[in-house]
């Protein structure tokens, strides 16, 4: 994304968050306190933006930092240095001002189960201060987005997993905020409710930003537009989901065939780099990037009769590239520089928050 100058943002700016160079040190941690030359940080150093209309998902394993970085967003936790601006008010600075244009739903979500919808929903109308004149038409748009109509005037106890994490997006949006910021909101839910949970996501995301911190892989592919990777408390892969959608292929190609294909007619071709014979059978053939010896394979299959069953590109899931780039990484280094070795490979470059942006790597490159 390109940066626009959030220090003169106005509320209007289609920039809604901005972070920049956001860091967290463990309790008790003094910021002259050093171990082995180095502070210890539970976030260190990140930045990143959301526009309006964009769904960003936050990733990253458990004590990776996500629920540090949403506390310190939501201005539940203050940062030891960076800044943070939320639809270009200074959090730090003006923090009343600021959380206004934050909605936030937390893993748990903070319905009174003894409230009926409605009850609940005039509560949060009052303490969000909504002017009285207008709290109830809040909660009937509220209701309304969420799909709560036809449950207001039931318990919340008594509604069901999803309608409760309906009643809870409700209470996050009611006072319309720039911003929405969800953590782990289909948790618990089952295949039917999350898919609704997810309609209703893409449906806010029209007016507002939204943050989704999450650790459901398909839930990011499903419903955000740009997915971030957070591990030891470092960015360490930006990128869209169309981006990354492209980065999941690799330069592999399956190919099997009924009769035994001649190993060295492969090799031979142009493009082919390697090429490795199949236990269960078949043969996986590594080509050199930016080519497709895919035609010339079926060509080859055909004059030398090796009746082609199948020859097809390998993909690798997003589940492949969260496990490499959060396991195989050595603290202290970025994926890109643990990465950096390896022949026939690129590396994603590397902006100067340590942020892997992968929007202008090739396909085939391993991440």
């Amino acid at each position: 994304m390109n940066k626009d100058n959030t220090n003169s943002a106005t509320p209007h700016s289609s920039t809604l968050i901005n972070v920049e160079q956001l860091t967290r040190y463990y309790d008790g941690e003094k910021s002259s306190d050093v171990s082995n030359g180095q502070r210890k940080a539970a976030v260190d150093n990140i930045s990143f933006e959301v526009r309006r209309g964009e769904v960003l998902g936050f990733l990253g394993p458990n004590g990776a930092g996500k629920s540090t970085t949403m506390r310190m967003i939501t201005g539940n936790l203050a940062p030891s240095h960076g800044r943070i601006f939320i639809n270009g008010i200074d959090i730090l600075d003006h923090p009343k001002r600021a959380k206004a244009h934050i909605g936030f739903l937390p893993e748990q979500p903070p319905v009174y189960r003894e409230l009926s919808v409605d009850e609940y929903l005039q509560f949060c109308a009052r303490i969000n201060r909504i002017p009285r004149h207008k709290q109830a038409t809040a909660v009937e748009t509220a209701k309304q987005r969420c799909g709560l109509t036809d449950v207001n005037r039931r318990l919340i106890g008594n509604l069901s997993k999803g309608y409760q994490q309906r009643v809870g997006i409700a209470q996050a949006i009611i006072h319309l905020p720039a911003v929405v910021v969800l953590d782990e909101p289909t948790v618990g839910l089952d295949p039917i409710q999350i898919r609704e949970i997810r309609h209703l996501i893409r449906d806010l995301s029209q007016d507002h930003g939204i943050i989704l911190s999450t650790h459901i892989l398909s839930e990011v592919q499903a419903t955000c537009d740009r997915v971030q990777i957070i591990n030891q408390g470092r960015l360490i892969l930006n990128d869209s989901i169309d981006g990354l959608t492209r980065h999941m292929q690799t330069s592999r190609l399956l190919l099997r065939t009924t009769n035994a294909a001649n190993i060295e007619i492969l090799r031979r071709i142009d493009g082919v780099e390697a090429v490795n014979v199949l236990a269960e059978g078949g043969c996986l053939i590594q080509h050199y990037p930016e080519t497709n010896p895919a035609p010339a394979i079926a060509q080859a299959t055909v004059e030398h009769q090796w009746q082609l069953l199948e020859l097809s590109p390998q993909r690798r899931s997003l589940e492949d590239i969260f496990v490499d780039i959060t396991t195989n990484e050595p603290p202290g280094e970025t994926h890109a520089e643990a990465h950096s070795a390896g022949a026939h490979k690129e590396t994603p470059q590397k902006n100067p928050n340590n942020t892997i942006n992968t929007n202008n790597t090739t396909q085939g490159v391993n991440i």
